[in-house]
């Protein structure tokens, strides 16, 4: 029963070549172990996941992978990984509908369900409550929601913004098995959907060939996502987003953001080495040294897509195109929904 969690469990989270430069770094790694008290994960323990050895291949690589994919400079912390063993009668039952599931779609996909890992963030709580009842909890919890999303493991900023921090200063990830089938594209705000638009589709992607989001609608949530791992982690330097993470449930004033904004939110993320050559970059745009395209490329190269488009999701909630202009205000970036 416990199969189709434990095989190749490690690899799928990246490719060989990555897991063997990890498996370089992590031998040099003199990082000090950080102790908690058990009283921080007994919901977790209680629900049927047992925290593995922080020296274990599977938590150096969910260590690694985790600081990688944020693409930041102020690393964040893994406190512990929690593992599903699947011991409890209705554990073995979701695996059992996930395999039986798995093996209906790959049939009609012609042999591949496109089993994939992906992250989902929210509340120690919620995660709590996911664990002990399934994603259906989830689905009835979420009033007017007809899906949920989920970050690809390696576009992992969106769940880590979704999640909150506890009253110990950490934050808790699942890393679950999902069953992704064939994915209808599916833009705009996914939660107004109830089902796919044909019953040839199994699931929904932002973007097909560089996705971001997997969308699982409710109906399929129990038999879909199996949760194999939980992370909880410490990120403090995060806080600073939760005026922005906020501000998805407001109707932004304005399609613009300015340039000395954007560089104040980037100055939590990126060390003292790149934010000197954002502000140089910034300073030769005022003085006309340089075009705004290439100001915009710049600070593209600099903060990286993954994070600009975190931050630009988190100021408009909308699908964004960046351009630039200068104002009277000063030099500006334009969001465009």
């Amino acid at each position: 029963m416990n199969r189709i969690v434990e095989e190749d469990q490690v690899s799928m989270i990246m490719d060989d070549e990555e897991i063997s430069e990890i498996s370089d770094a992590i031998s040099g790694s003199n990082e000090t172990e950080i102790v908690s008290g058990s009283n921080c994960f007994e919901h977790f323990v209680e629900n049927g996941f047992s925290k593995i050895d922080q020296s274990s291949l599977e938590t150096c690589i969910i260590q690694t992978s985790v600081a990688q994919n944020l693409q930041m400079d102020k690393r964040p912390r893994v406190v512990a990984v929690h593992k599903n063993l699947n011991t409890s009668r209705s554990w073995q039952i979701r695996a059992h509908s996930f395999r039986v599931s798995a093996k209906a779609v790959a049939d009609k996909c012609g042999g591949d369900a496109r089993i994939r890992y992906a992250w989902y963030g929210a509340s120690r709580d919620e995660i709590c409550e996911i664990v002990t009842h399934g994603f259906s909890w989830r689905s009835k919890a979420a009033a007017g929601s007809h899906s949920i999303s989920l970050s690809p493991a390696k576009h992992l900023i969106d769940s880590v913004l979704s999640s909150t921090v506890d009253e110990i200063g950490l934050r808790h990830l699942l890393l679950c098995r999902v069953i992704l089938g064939k994915q209808e594209v599916v833009t705009g705000d996914s939660s107004d959907q109830f089902h796919p638009i044909s019953s040839e589709f199994d699931s929904g992607v932002d973007d097909i060939s560089a996705p971001t989001k997997y969308i699982i609608w409710n109906s399929r949530l129990n038999f879909s996502i199996l949760p194999c791992y939980i992370v909880s982690f410490e990120a403090p330097y995060l806080s600073g987003f939760k005026g922005l993470t906020e501000a998805k449930t407001v109707e932004p004033k304005s399609s613009w953001i300015t340039f000395p904004t954007l560089i104040s939110i980037l100055s939590r993320f990126l060390d003292q080495s790149r934010m000197a050559s954002l502000k140089k970059q910034y300073t030769g745009f005022k003085a006309r040294k340089i075009t705004r395209p290439q100001m915009i490329q710049r600070v593209k190269e600099i903060a990286g897509n993954q994070l600009l488009s975190a931050i630009f999701n988190m100021y408009t909630n909308k699908d964004l195109q960046v351009t630039g202009s200068r104002s009277s205000k000063g030099a500006v970036m334009r969001i465009v929904g």
